[in-house]
């Protein structure tokens, strides 16, 4: 059995009920769960939440939401990893062992039906135990800068102040999209970011981390500008 667990629990802080909010005239989670849909990818598509009023959005859309989840993976400290063993470990209860696992989040507007099928073709081919979305950084990482504590500016990297751009090695980072894995991998919580893991390469311009309202704001207009682009 193949599984898509979409975690969205409803304690967000800085976006106050950020998975159930309404962007660009829909409610958030409804992408992620017709993306899921869409994709005929998997045989159960789980929403894990804490919350009653999530459930029921989330059920509306088509997702199943079969258990609440406990107190102790709802709370700001919960990392991704363990909800998403959780949710395995109930399947497992009920005699429905999943074999593949994908962790959707409930805030990606961007994600399509065609990058979860071909994200899981690669992670099949390539045989690794995990295949996430990644994307390139806009900017060479070896020219950041930092602030110190008396404003003034000090390089990061030193060493690469004279180094041209061209020479320096191009570097990526997770497009918070989802992870697929194989169910034993999510269960033994083997690390992501490690040699178990194949990336999914994404262009920029379909990733954009949702975590403040400026966060937010850009995400609408970029997906207002492929939209219309794609008409």
């Amino acid at each position: 059995m193949r599984l898509c667990v979409i975690p969205a629990r409803g304690g967000s802080k800085r976006i106050p009920r950020k998975n159930i909010k309404s962007f660009c005239g829909q409610v958030m989670i409804s992408y992620s769960i017709k993306a899921a849909l869409d994709s005929q990818c998997f045989d159960l598509v789980i929403v894990s939440t804490d919350d009653a009023e999530i459930a029921e959005v989330a059920k509306s859309f088509g997702a199943s939401v079969p258990f609440i989840r406990p107190d102790e993976l709802a709370n700001d400290y919960a990392g991704t990893i363990p909800v998403i063993k959780h949710a395995i470990e109930w399947c497992d209860d009920q005699g429905q062992s999943p074999s593949e696992v994908c962790c959707l989040y409930a805030t990606a507007p961007f994600v399509r039906a065609s990058t979860i099928r071909k994200a899981y073709e690669q992670m099949q081919s390539t045989q690794a135990d995990y295949c996430f979305t990644a994307t390139s950084f806009a900017f060479p990482i070896q020219r950041a800068i930092k602030i110190t504590a008396e404003n003034r500016v000090e390089m990061l990297y030193p060493e690469h102040l004279e180094t041209r751009s061209q020479d320096l090695e191009e570097s990526y980072h997770d497009a918070g999209q989802f992870y697929w894995g194989k169910a034993e991998a999510f269960k033994q919580q083997k690390p992501l970011f490690s040699k178990s893991a194949t990336p999914y390469i994404l262009p920029r311009y379909l990733v954009q981390d949702i975590d403040t309202l400026e966060d937010w704001k850009k995400a609408e207009l970029m997906y207002k500008t492929i939209k219309k682009e794609a008409i």
